[in-house]
């Protein structure tokens, strides 16, 4: 039997480690300080990625990760809510994520949602590719799905673009890291299943598990949701 594991299984890892400069010195070996004749040189080195052939995380990615690996092998029960049953969803964006929030809660489909909003006071447009399923951790959605506030794009959205100014900030999120690629442009990588999703419009398919909607919807310009269904582990049996 073969097993092909996901970003969740390598991050195991890191469960035996409390703090992220544990994680530094367990990459240091003798021999770089022996030869370096510093363990804090040795540590920087490590920290740069130059003793370890695999990735070497930074401060805010290990103990994101570490949390979210904890999270899920060690989960804290507790009462699960759909803020959508408690209300009826104004427009179609709110109606769509409403019928995929419960999946998003429950880690079985992951959707990215392009919004692409003209901002009044400014009389600018603003972009982000949002990482429903980490927007639904940090924010409360009742006002959304109400029509009380709009979904805007946020400056730590997975990918975000003012249009006036050219600023374009990318983000790590929950689910995704983002990676540009020189050929193929903003790629966007699931953290538990490694999987990537090609936001090119003109790209043959968004992916693997990938489907790619156009939502219209008045209270937006431009809508797109892409839902990636989520595989946590696939195993062969010869």
């Amino acid at each position: 039997m073969t097993v092909v594991g996901t970003q969740t299984d390598s991050d195991k890892r890191l469960l035996k480690f409390q703090k992220y400069e544990e994680y530094i010195d367990s990459l240091v070996t003798p021999a770089d300080i022996y030869y370096l004749k510093s363990i804090e040189t040795a540590r920087q080195l490590a920290e740069l990625g130059y003793r370890y052939t695999s990735e070497t995380l930074n401060e805010e990615s290990f103990y994101r990760r570490l949390q979210a690996v904890r999270n899920l092998l060690f989960p804290i029960h507790r009462p699960y809510e759909l803020v959508s049953e408690s209300v009826s969803p104004v427009g179609r964006l709110m109606e769509e994520l409403a019928l995929r929030e419960q999946a998003n809660r429950s880690k079985t489909l992951s959707t990215i949602i392009f919004v692409r909003r003209f901002v009044a006071k400014t009389q600018f447009e603003e972009s982000a590719y949002i990482d429903f399923g980490d927007r639904l951790e940090l924010e409360d959605w009742l006002p959304y799905y109400r029509g009380e506030r709009k979904l805007s794009p946020l400056r730590r959205d997975l990918a975000y673009y003012h249009w006036r100014t050219g600023r374009t900030c990318l983000n790590e999120t929950r689910n995704y890291t983002p990676i540009v690629d020189p050929e193929r442009g903003l790629l966007l990588k699931n953290i538990h299943d490694r999987r990537i999703i090609a936001v090119d419009p003109d790209a043959p398919s968004p992916g693997v598990r990938t489907t790619r909607v156009r939502i219209r919807c008045p209270f937006y310009k431009h809508v797109i949701l892409y839902d990636h269904m989520l595989q946590s582990k696939i195993t062969y049996i010869n």
